[in-house]
């Protein structure tokens, strides 16, 4: 007679799914916290009569909700999973909190500036303009003219400096192009707008010149060490196979880096372009040296004063007239307009990233 014995299952947990705070928890945790931050906030708000403080309510109630969460994580889970936990939602809180900045930034310009998105505010100059009404038409044109012509210059030097960095510089002239490249990424703005300005000046012995190309000139000294260092590092990691193959078919340095060098690493110079541009298209210290400010239409980058959106900006908040919420109103709109241009621009970059970027296939 045999006799079968059960196996003995008393006693014996699955530490991999026992003692686990359920998926809502931490959500419910998060909404918990910023109620309860929320809450002492409002109250806060109640007795001394201030303003409600959303960035306060969230950053406040963001800590509580890590301080909460290993608190339950480790009287349920135990201290390596409440240690786990707790690195995670501090590695989001950071992410959060490097976000407010930039969210609250675009709701103040968004709530300001929406006041004259008007048809109006794209369709007229300021011209004989001194109290509502009036646009900025003069200043997106001339902020078009002028950083478009900035990357007609800028793009090709640019580009061939960093091809020649990369495929052919060697020796003390490479090293001594790329401390000038690396000076030049650091050097104040207004600096690039004192050297066109006084380099223009010399040149057409016009003590008091302004004019359009002067601004593109001193926006490509600020643009340019950005395209070169954007274009060298998309450069440097075109695979050195994809050159070898090339030499090995005959095919001459300068053709390789034209038919094969520059086509895979398009997609990379191209956002690099487009951020450069988005960095120096709000600059205003260069040109409101050099390109001045006026209210009148101006097409002509080589013929009198032109206006710029952030100058346009500057000008209104700094010299309002008799009414002054119709120059705040303008300037809040034309910062408005700048973001939507930068941020068009940096889609842009992702798009021509994601439609021109080499196809690997298996």
């Amino acid at each position: 007679m045999t006799t079968t014995l059960a196996p003995a299952t008393t006693g014996i947990t699955n530490t991999l799914t026992a003692s686990r705070l359920p998926k809502w928890a931490t959500w419910a945790i998060l909404g918990g916290s910023l109620a309860v931050a929320a809450g002492v906030f409002a109250i806060v708000q109640l007795s001394t009569g201030g303003d409600f403080s959303i960035v306060g309510a969230v950053f406040f109630g963001t800590v509580l909700f890590n301080i909460m969460l290993f608190a339950l994580s480790y009287l349920v889970e135990g201290g390596r999973q409440a240690r786990n936990r707790l690195v995670t939602s501090l590695v989001v809180t950071a992410f959060l909190i490097a976000l407010i900045p930039l969210l609250s930034l675009v709701w103040t310009v968004l709530g300001n500036g929406i006041a004259r998105f008007d048809p109006a505010f794209f369709s007229q100059s300021m011209r004989n303009v001194v109290g509502e009404g009036g646009g900025a038409l003069h200043a997106i044109v001339g902020t078009l003219l002028i950083t478009g012509t900035a990357t007609l210059i800028s793009v090709p030097v640019g580009l061939l400096t960093a091809i020649y960095l990369v495929e052919y510089g060697h020796g003390a002239l490479a090293r001594a192009i790329t401390f000038f490249v690396d000076v030049m990424t650091g050097i104040p703005s207004i600096v690039a707008g004192l050297f066109a300005f006084a380099f223009f000046s010399l040149i057409t012995g016009d003590p008091g010149i302004r004019f359009g190309f002067g601004g593109a000139v001193a926006l490509s000294l600020l643009m340019t060490p950005v395209v070169v260092r954007s274009s060298e590092e998309m450069l440097k990691i075109v695979p050195n196979e994809l050159r070898e193959a090339a030499y090995a078919l005959g095919v001459p340095k300068w053709l390789t880096i034209l038919k094969v060098v520059i086509p895979t690493s398009i997609a990379g110079i191209t956002t690099g372009v487009t951020l450069a541009i988005a960095r120096v298209i709000g600059e205003t210290a260069p040109l409101l040296l050099i390109a001045g400010f006026t209210s009148s239409m101006n097409y002509d980058l080589f013929n009198n004063r032109i206006m710029t959106l952030p100058v346009f900006v500057y000008t209104q908040y700094a010299t309002p007239g008799t009414d002054v919420q119709a120059y705040l109103d303008r300037a809040w709109a034309a910062a408005l307009t700048l973001v939507l241009i930068v941020m068009a621009l940096n889609l842009i970059a992702r798009l021509i990233a994601k439609f021109f970027s080499p196809k690997l296939g298996r």
